[in-house]
């Protein structure tokens, strides 16, 4: 697919997204969906600033981490000093390198627990394989996953209510996690703010992927917070009415 093909795992973010801001509220805006006690840290880290969400609530003294790129707990163990949290769980979108590379060393220093999508098993529990494709000794390790994530899964975390969608074609395992009453979908790879994720890499597929957003991302209410796996966030609504790679 051109250009779309590139765009996603390896994209090159800018230097000026690294450490954004600390939102307070799932959505990074004041207040917007009367969401008081989530913090949101958005963690661009590792060779490609993929994103890392960590989420944390300081009242119940609970964090959940959403993806782990290379080197981001070194970004994650002060705010979770500062905030008095510990770690509970880490949520994995998809088995790409860039969104596992540090998640041995997450769950090394917290003992946190791990969520994942089964088709992506290979890439998280035996990532040599993708050393072979892309080429590179990337220092990966193995990361024990402790639930497998079903479609349609439904699961409370940091009081708050959970649910699991597929959207693979940009990697066979990728996942979005919703939050349903706080607007928000944290979406891995599969949809950016004006693009969507390559689909040139093994187990990539655009008729999939396209199929995947708009079944799974675009059938979210249009207000809705993107939070993807690189660059900026975006809006359900945005992308359907402006992305030029799936229409709504």
């Amino acid at each position: 697919m051109g250009s779309v093909a590139r765009r996603g795992a390896d994209w090159q973010a800018p230097r000026k997204l690294k450490r954004f801001l600390t939102y307070s509220g799932i959505a990074g805006f004041p207040k917007p969906f009367g969401v008081k006690d989530v913090n949101l840290h958005v963690l661009p880290a590792g060779p490609i600033q993929t994103n890392a969400y960590l989420l944390t609530v300081p009242a119940r003294g609970e964090a959940v981490l959403i993806d782990a790129p290379g080197d981001v707990w070194r970004d994650v163990q002060p705010i979770l000093a500062a905030e008095k949290c510990r770690l509970t769980e880490l949520w994995i979108t998809h088995g790409h390198w860039d969104h596992t590379q540090g998640g041995a060393d997450v769950v090394k220093e917290t003992g946190a627990k791990v969520r994942a999508h089964a088709d992506d098993r290979v890439l998280i529990e035996t990532p040599e394989v993708m050393e072979r494709f892309m080429g590179e000794r990337l220092k990966l390790k193995p990361i024990r996953v402790d639930h497998w994530v079903q479609p349609g899964e439904r699961f409370d975390a940091l009081g708050k209510s959970v649910e699991v969608r597929h959207v693979p074609g940009h990697c066979p395992g990728n996942v979005l996690f919703y939050f349903a009453a706080e607007h928000a979908a944290f979406v891995g790879d599969a949809l950016f703010n004006g693009s969507i994720g390559r689909t040139d890499l093994p187990g990539g597929n655009f008729a999939q992927l396209e199929h995947a957003i708009r079944e799974q991302i675009y059938t979210l209410p249009e207000e809705t917070v993107i939070f993807p796996g690189h660059g900026p966030q975006t809006t359900v609504g945005d992308e359907r009415a402006h992305n030029p790679y799936v229409s709504g």
